[in-house]
């Protein structure tokens, strides 16, 4: 059976070297919302590594959408740069390189979260250049012991709009092969979709067509900056702890699609802080959400969710239950985890998922134990007989 998992995939323009991408993971790294050394250092292993896609962490197109004062900024023109950098060091290993853009909402302005993760009411030595005020659709705190944001007026959504409009201007200028957009873990976006976050009676709130509408006005704008040729994705919590349904979701994914989405992320979540909606959290707890979007609207749809063994990868794909498969943290584990994967798979060539520099010198090793299988050493005896 040929391998899904390491075959291309062509979105748009855009083809694929195989199936595995590298989920967004914050680092908090950023100073003032700049890149640095880390972002490059973490991410190039990811590329050298084997990986399909890699995505530069969520990256706020709005200071006041900052989850923490270490969060990686693209509001501004001056960010541009060092991300070039990033794509172009992720690109040189045959990566591709995708960027997703979001905003927090009423979850902004949180210490990191090694220092809590609780909200910040004084924040010195942070250059956002404006005051950093929380806005929500509507004036409800993400939790009692959040501060109550101030609800969007009409003239804050089109600014926010037009904010991941430019973000994706910025994106297209840094080289980014794909971008996403952050509409998930009860961020602004989230927080629009929910009939709990949101309580506006205007055109933003009541029916679940007016709640989408947000979503749907950013897609709009992006798409008018984000060109045609490249792909789109949306993250999504296809379920959360409050009332978003798999159903809402399907609905939205369909709509979606309509106005230029091309791949839909799959993850759950993030209303509340209690933890994952999906209780147990074992191997692969959030495929079937991908895979109830996928077939259910059409769309493409990508997996996400403590998905760790090469296995376990190829059978989503095979299974059709999504197009791509994304793992996070397993990837911190091993950078290497295409190339692992492809020799536990029987991949022809495998170290061929790796730059010629590395590539070569292990395959030259593979083929240096080959000639010893038959050795007394490889039957565990030592060559003086002892």
């Amino acid at each position: 059976m040929e391998s899904m998992l390491f075959s291309p995939l062509t979105i748009r323009g855009l083809t694929l070297r195989n199936r595995i991408v590298v989920s967004p993971m914050l680092t908090y790294s950023a100073i003032n919302g700049y890149t640095n050394d880390t972002h490059l250092a973490h991410l190039a292993k990811f590329a050298v590594g084997g990986a399909g896609l890699v995505f530069v962490e969520s990256t706020k197109i709005d200071p006041r959408g900052c989850s923490t004062p270490r969060d990686l900024g693209l509001w501004k023109d001056e960010f541009v740069p060092g991300m070039r950098r990033i794509v172009d060091l992720v690109k040189c290993y045959g990566a591709a390189c995708a960027i997703q853009l979001g905003h927090s909402g009423r979850k902004a302005r949180r210490s990191v979260p090694w220092e809590g993760r609780t909200p910040l009411k004084n924040f010195p030595g942070v250059d956002h250049g404006e005051q950093w005020d929380l806005i929500a659709p509507s004036p409800i705190p993400h939790a009692e012991a959040y501060e109550a944001p101030r609800e969007m007026t009409h003239a804050d959504i089109a600014e926010m709009v037009d904010a991941w409009s430019q973000g994706a201007r910025r994106a297209e200028e840094a080289g980014f092969d794909v971008m996403e957009i952050h509409g998930a873990h009860g961020y602004l976006i989230h927080q629009f979709l929910s009939a709990t976050a949101n309580k506006r009676t205007d055109r933003y709130g009541g029916s679940l067509e007016n709640r989408m509408r947000f979503a749907v006005e950013v897609v709009r704008g992006v798409r008018r900056y984000w060109p045609e040729q490249k792909p789109l994705f949306l993250r999504i919590s296809a379920t959360d702890e409050i009332d978003w349904t798999i159903e809402d979701s399907v609905a939205l994914a369909r709509t979606l699609g309509e106005h230029g989405v091309d791949v839909i992320d799959c993850s759950a979540g993030g209303m509340l802080d209690s933890g994952p909606v999906t209780n147990p959290v074992e191997y692969g707890y959030q495929v079937k959400y991908a895979k109830a979007v996928r077939h259910g609207s059409g769309v493409k749809s990508m997996a996400v969710g403590m998905i760790v063994h090469a296995d376990q990868a190829e059978e989503i794909l095979q299974a059709g239950e999504a197009d791509l498969v994304a793992l996070g943290r397993e990837y911190l584990v091993n950078p290497n985890w295409a190339l692992d994967a492809a020799l536990k798979l029987g991949i022809p060539a495998p170290y061929a998922q790796l730059p010629p520099v590395f590539g070569h010198y292990l395959s030259r090793r593979q083929r240096a134990f080959k000639d010893v299988r038959n050795s007394t050493w490889q039957m565990g005896i030592r060559g003086d007989g002892k």
